[in-house]
């Protein structure tokens, strides 16, 4: 039977990132997640957070370091077009959409941008995808385009446009869906002479 160091190391090998809560989930002593930090064998990469030196980092690692932090976030926005390749962009910060009223955890890195957002239009178009072995929560590709709208001040009217335009190239959404994402954000109006622009064109 494997010791329970070498079940903690097996158990990490398949994280990218790690929490002590996760290792007590697993059944295993946290005891012995701080003790391999002193052998040097695991490193600590953020507050509370952990990793095997040789873990694969891949491009979305940022985002599973972000959702242990702020479980109840939404990744939304520029971070949102990123996800679903609507942009080239690469924002240095990780846009996070998260109840009106809610706590924000100060993360020191990756740096994170808050949105408020409440009722609906927090709730609505929030997709699950499991991302080494993390579920991200990401809203939509009609969701996103109708928050670009929504947030044209903060992102810019000619980003909501671009996303629009790759969106519907890209086959990401009907306008049915597109249209219902725009009434939950209250931009229909906006958003209406766009979408009839592109339908037509």
């Amino acid at each position: 039977m494997l010791s329970k160091r070498q079940q903690l190391i097996d158990f990490m090998r398949k994280q990218a990132l790690v929490r002590p809560q996760d290792v007590v989930a697993a059944g295993l002593p946290r005891d012995y997640l701080y003790r391999l930090v002193k052998e040097g064998v695991v490193e600590k990469r953020g507050r509370g957070l952990y990793q095997l030196p040789d873990s694969d980092i891949s491009e979305w690692t940022s985002y599973v370091e972000v959702q242990r932090r702020v479980p109840n976030g939404v990744f939304c926005l520029l971070s949102a077009l990123v996800f679903h390749q609507f942009t080239t962009q690469n924002p240095h910060e990780l846009w996070v959409a998260i109840p009106s009223k809610a706590w924000r955890p100060q993360v020191d890195y990756p740096p994170i941008r808050y949105i408020t957002m409440s009722g609906a239009a927090l709730e609505n178009g929030v997709e699950t995808h499991c991302i080494e072995g993390v579920d991200i929560r990401v809203y939509s590709a009609a969701k996103t385009v109708a928050d670009c709208f929504k947030f044209r001040n903060k992102v810019g009217l000619d980003v909501a446009i671009e996303a629009l335009k790759e969106g519907w190239r890209h086959k990401k959404f009907t306008i049915d869906e597109l249209m219902r994402c725009a009434e939950i954000c209250r931009v229909t109006k906006v958003i209406q002479p766009y979408a009839e622009t592109i339908v037509h064109s």
